[in-house]
């Protein structure tokens, strides 16, 4: 992979992981648009990389709150306790999906874009809904942390978006919208940590000096790109813009189908 296709593909994931648009649905689009194979599959040591590099964008924006979980956790503080079990509950069910169908999930990737459009579809039908929802000041309950938890499970398929599939779930179940999307970001940070290291100590990663260059520049941009997204997307959400982003998934979603089926 060149410089240039890792940029892209950088500011791609620095986007899309924060925007209600679906990452992974957006890097199997990137594959078939720069027609370079091993975009869709990516290098695991490329997709540590960019995701490491949203998952300090994260921990950057919201180093505070990351603090007060982990204080919480040894806190006589009930609400701070409170908070951080939910966000350990939020995780339980893609831990659960991530180790039982690990294989089956990996068979969902690749050259398959008939159902990243699908799934495209389903996300703006969510981004729709959510939109609609009425603003209120509720906290995330115990209740709403796991049913929160189970839509990031299903955001796996390559076409949901985490953060659409996250944050329409809270916001539907009646949570503050600044609040959905600050738990949605949270929520994520462990995940995405635990991933990384799962996927360093499997040493399935290989590294040669040639690609440092590549990873270097992919890294820079998803960072970058992500910080702007991150804080772009608090202020998307607070505002109700979330039709916006449903508009342009079906308009994606229906056209790669269109493109796919029109191309077999």
């Amino acid at each position: 992979m060149d410089i240039l296709h890792a940029i892209i593909l950088g500011i791609v994931q620095g986007l899309t992981e924060f925007l209600p648009v679906s990452s992974s649905g957006h890097l199997e689009i990137a594959k078939v648009l720069l027609n370079d194979e091993s975009i869709g599959k990516q290098s695991m040591l490329m997709t540590v990389v960019l995701h490491g590099a949203t998952a300090l964008s994260t921990i950057y924006i919201f180093w505070k709150d990351i603090k007060d979980i982990i204080k919480g956790l040894f806190s006589a503080d009930k609400n701070k306790v409170s908070f951080s079990l939910k966000i350990i509950l939020s995780m339980i069910p893609s831990v659960i999906v991530g180790v039982v169908w690990e294989k089956q999930i990996e068979t969902l990737f690749g050259d398959n874009l008939e159902l990243v459009g699908a799934m495209l579809i389903i996300t703006a039908l969510l981004l729709y809904c959510a939109d609609k929802a009425k603003s209120t000041d509720k906290n995330v309950s115990f209740v709403h942390s796991i049913i929160i938890g189970i839509s990031q499970a299903i955001a796996i398929f390559p076409g949901i978006s985490r953060s659409g599939a996250t944050i329409s779930t809270s916001v539907m179940l009646g949570v503050d919208k600044e609040k959905s999307a600050r738990f949605s970001f949270l929520m994520v940070v462990p995940l995405i940590l635990g991933k990384i290291l799962k996927d360093i100590l499997s040493g399935d990663i290989s590294f040669t000096s040639t690609e440092s260059l590549p990873l270097f520049f992919g890294f820079i941009s998803a960072f970058f790109v992500g910080l702007f997204a991150c804080k772009l997307m608090i202020k998307i959400v607070k505002k109700s813009k979330l039709k916006y982003f449903a508009l342009y998934c079906i308009v994606v979603g229906g056209s790669i189908i269109y493109y796919s089926v029109y191309n077999a």
